[in-house]
């Protein structure tokens, strides 16, 4: 390192311990440093220990040094390049990375070169946490039989990440039935300051920063480590060696003051800031918290809202490391030694804050301010998690969504069927009504929220102050608690709450992200025929980051995010049209009303608890032994030799097709001529829209291809856990049954094929487009590509035929992702639209590529026959037209690894 690094020369050093430690003395490198923010020090710390002139160049280290408050989106074109410490994957998005990187061992074989190459070469670990699905529920033994379905459904996909973690060199995997991944970073993996080796065997010291193919990944900013989440794509470039290229972003300085409520949540918190900053606009920015109000909250209370940059926009949402987050560290047993490196090595290089002291706070792009006091109880949506809504509000908002036109709060109920009623003659032998707003499905689920324990035992007391009153609920809500790692678990039986929250119902169904994620399970067939039957709008209630529409099941069109004592609450009302101020839940066994407000636990009440019964020996118990895995896992038998064997009767596991007729050099550019649009889309297009994660439905294009191999519907299993298969995948993608479709009349994954005007399932269509020999263009509006950063959504689009996608504009990571697949990704001026331009989707597209060769935002023409339009080619980098002309990220890391 030293050798070749032009800034070797302020590397410097301390002993703690009697152990040397190196680092780079970053203040003393330019005055600048010190006004910087504290997240952009850390992307300068990386930009100066791995210059190497060639990955990462000076002007790297000297356009980070020139960040300046004045930098603004949109005319700052400054790229830089990044090197993170590590890669985290989860299952769903990392089977594909690993399928991909084992299918780039045999490219480089048939290209003549040596497979033994491709390796990650940066630290990564995989958890499996995201195939677990809630098919019991509200019983002793549901975990286990949960564990058992997700064991039979997944077990190929399980050997094949075994497999993975066996036979490539650093990898690590952390088996099913562990926790969330978000959870595990947090508690378990996350270093703040890692303390590495250098090239001559010294000690060397530097800021921990993680990617992640989860947009989650932010959640590790309130630890104060660097972190957000990449597509798949991205992620498999990262561990193998690659920088990340990216714009220095804007920073906003969210500036948190006063005090909150003491019966109020971290949920009503972050859901307030989610509201407030994507109004704002931060898409693209980085969101820096500071402010005498940081030091009230809990490390945990800032991971919640920092998990929570997804749903607000930024690219991150970083705290950076105080006194409080290395309590944390003690109590979560990292040892008194790491914690004395972690502090005099920050405070050294001046990353180390006092919230209280302003003289430490840096320039930032902007600052908003968040009265902490102000915060109320809130739930966001009936469809967006940025929809916030005040508890006190929720029964006329509503009443007001069931009304109003269909949209994002609206779902088009005409007022004759207000009042219509779906009856349930119940196991029991009770009737029940099921109503507009009836709750269905009501879980503590995600990262967001379990691994919070102020809102965790919250949860808890009020199911025992429930239970105590009498309350009860309805049996035919799907009720669930899944929680984030053992140490959950661990510290809510320790307190006692553990037969309370069963007694409601909520009983422990597995670890990982479960309902969150879409893996709600089914619901009981007569609460979906009383459903159907009368068109109901019913809801979820979920202490989940996302609830877009289809998400958490197909039968809950209305689906809010809630604190888990709000999922509680709400499950015992049945309801979400009530106002708990002036309703109460029930009543108790004299007769008496209960309201809500009886039964709430406050902050102090909650803290007691909290700091009484966690301490770090449920850590240390819990991460002991998380890597040896439950008996199923270890008994998985895996293939020996470094070159995976194929099954070509698998539906799970498949060698994808992206390097099919691949040469060593790189092909001409080519003007994409004569295309037609297979699909014209509105806005907030979200990767759940593109690529499902839930149930394949028995109907879809994907259903037949399994069906055809002789799987049995009820092994269908999901989207998700199919992702190492193209066959289905390519099937699945846009098979969102709410997707909206102008070219056709009803909502669904179908389309129209041109010239016929022939309807089609959407992959049908694409096949007919391929055996014709027709290019596609995709047409959509604002925000494309909101949501879980799934590498599928792009790679479904390019296995389909789409060459080049037309949007008002882009979510971040999935721009990335189109980029890294072959896509072009092409932007709409300011003010136009495919409403202004009056472009239907009939018209034949032509988009001509200049002959002088592509640069980062340039304007490309397009004509949609009579029509002659321009775009902005949203290439935001030269990296970015790099990976173009290759053909993707794939193929031009597999051409390096044969230079």
């Amino acid at each position: 390192m030293s050798g070749s690094n032009p800034y070797a020369k302020f590397l410097k050093q301390f002993t703690q311990a009697g152990t040397t430690y190196k680092y780079f003395d970053l203040a003393s490198i330019d005055s600048r440093y010190s006004q910087l923010p504290y997240s952009i020090r850390v992307l300068l710390e990386s930009a100066v220990r791995n210059c190497d002139n060639f990955q990462v160049t000076e002007k790297d280290v000297h356009s980070i040094l020139n960040w300046t408050p004045a930098l603004k989106q949109g005319s700052n074109d400054v790229e830089i390049a990044f090197k993170p410490a590590r890669v985290i994957l989860h299952d769903y998005n990392g089977v594909p990375v690993m399928v991909d990187i084992a299918a780039m061992r045999e490219a480089v074989l048939k290209l003549g070169g040596d497979p033994e190459k491709v390796n990650p070469i940066c630290p990564s670990v995989m958890v499996i946490d995201h195939s677990v699905p809630v098919e019991f529920a509200r019983s002793a033994d549901a975990m286990a039989k949960n564990l058992a379905v997700e064991f039979q459904r997944n077990k190929e996909r399980f050997t094949f990440l075994k497999w993975a973690a066996k036979a490539f060199n650093n990898m690590i995997c952390v088996p099913p039935g562990s926790g969330i991944i978000h959870q595990i970073n947090l508690e378990y993996l996350s270093h703040v300051v890692v303390e590495d080796e250098a090239a001559d065997g010294s000690k060397i010291l530097y800021p921990d920063s993680s990617v992640g193919n989860d947009s989650h990944t932010t959640m590790i900013n309130g630890l104060g480590v660097l972190g957000w989440g990449v597509g798949g794509i991205e992620a498999e470039a990262v561990m193998l060696g690659q920088a990340i290229s990216m714009v220095l972003p804007e920073v906003i300085g969210y500036k948190l003051v006063g005090k909150l409520n003491p019966l109020v949540t971290s949920t009503d918190v972050v859901l307030t800031i989610t509201k407030q900053l994507r109004q704002l606009g931060v898409v693209g920015k980085f969101v820096e918290f500071f402010g005498p109000g940081v030091a009230e909250l809990s490390l945990a209370d800032r991971a919640t809202i920092s998990n929570m940059g997804p749903e607000y926009g930024a690219t991150i949402g970083y705290f950076p490391v105080d006194e409080n987050t290395l309590s944390y560290m003690r109590l979560s047993n990292r040892s008194e030694k790491k914690i004395d490196i972690i502090r005099q090595y920050l405070k050294t290089t001046q990353q180390f804050r006092d919230y209280a002291d302003p003289t430490q706070d840096p320039k930032y792009t902007q600052v908003v301010t968040l009265d902490l006091a102000t915060v109320v109880s809130s739930v966001s949506g009936p469809k967006r998690p940025h929809d916030r809504v005040s508890v006190s509000d929720m029964q006329e908002d509503f009443k007001s969504c069931l009304s109003s036109p269909v949209g994002f709060k609206g779902f088009a109920i005409k007022p004759e069927a207000l009042k219509d009623v779906g009856k349930l003659n119940w196991d029991d032998g009770k009737t029940y009504k099921l109503q507009h707003g009836s709750v269905v499905i009501a879980a503590i689920t995600s990262c967001a929220n379990t691994s919070n324990p102020s809102v965790m035992l919250g949860a808890g007391l009020l199911a025992k102050k429930a239970v105590e009153k009498g309350l009860d609920v309805m049996p035919y809500i799907k009720t669930s608690l899944s929680p984030g790692s053992g140490v959950v678990t661990y510290y809510l039986k320790e307190s006692g709450v553990i037969p309370y929250l069963e007694k409601l119902g909520f009983n422990i169904v597995g670890y990982g992200c479960m309902t969150c994620i879409g893996n709600s399970g089914p619901l009981h067939e007569k609460v979906v025929n009383a459903i159907e039957s009368n068109n109901l709008v019913c809801a979820g209630v979920l202490s989940g980051n996302r609830n877009f529409e289809g998400r958490i099941h197909p039968n809950t069109r209305a689906n809010y995010l809630a604190s888990p004592l709000l999922v509680i609450a709400y499950a015992i009302a049945g309801r979400v049209d009530i106002d708990f101020e002036k309703e109460p839940l029930g009543v108790d066994a004299n007769g008496n009303n209960v309201f809500l407000r009886d039964i709430w636990p406050t902050r102090s009440e909650i803290q007691e608890v909290e700091n009484k019964y966690i301490i770090p020996s449920m850590y240390q118990d819990t991460y002991s032994k998380i890597e040896l895995g439950t008996e199923e896992w270890q008994s998985l038998q895996v293939p020996d030799g470094n070159l995976y064997s194929w099954n070509p009767d698998s539906t799970y596991i498949k060698c994808p097709p992206f390097f099919e007729g691949m040469t060593r050099e790189v092909p001409k550019l080519k003007d994409i001529e004569k295309a037609r649009c297979l699909l014209l889309l509105g806005d907030f297009i979200t990767t759940d829209h593109i690529c499902p994660a839930g149930a394949i439905a028995r109907t879809s294009p994907a259903a037949r291809y399994l069906a055809d191999r002789n799987v049995t519907p009820r092994d269908f299993n999901t989207y998700g856990t199919r992702r190492g298969h193209d066959g289905v995948m390519s099937r699945g993608a846009f098979g969102n049954i709410r997707l909206v479709n102008k070219l056709v009349a009803k909502t669904g994954p179908r389309t129209l094929h041109f010239p016929s005007q022939e309807e089609l399932d959407i992959f049908d269509a694409a096949q007919r487009y391929r055996e014709e020999g027709t290019p596609l263009v995709l047409v959509a509006g604002k925000d494309y590509g909101t949501g879980s950063s799934r590498d599928w959504a792009a790679k479904g689009p390019l296995l389909l035929g789409i060459k080049a996608i037309i949007a008002e504009s882009y979510e971040r990571i999935h721009r990335s992702n189109l980029v890294g697949m072959g896509i072009i990704p092409l932007q709409f001026l300011p003010g136009q639209s495919a409403e202004t331009l009056k472009l239907n989707g009939q018209e034949v597209y032509d988009i001509i590529l200049p002959e002088s060769g592509l640069k980062p935002g340039q304007r490309i023409q397009v004509k949609a026959n009579d029509i002659n339009f321009e775009t902005i080619l949203r290439f935001d980098t030269d990296v970015d037209i790099t990976y173009y002309r290759h053909g993707g990220i794939l193929n031009y890391m597999v051409r390096k690894m044969l230079s």
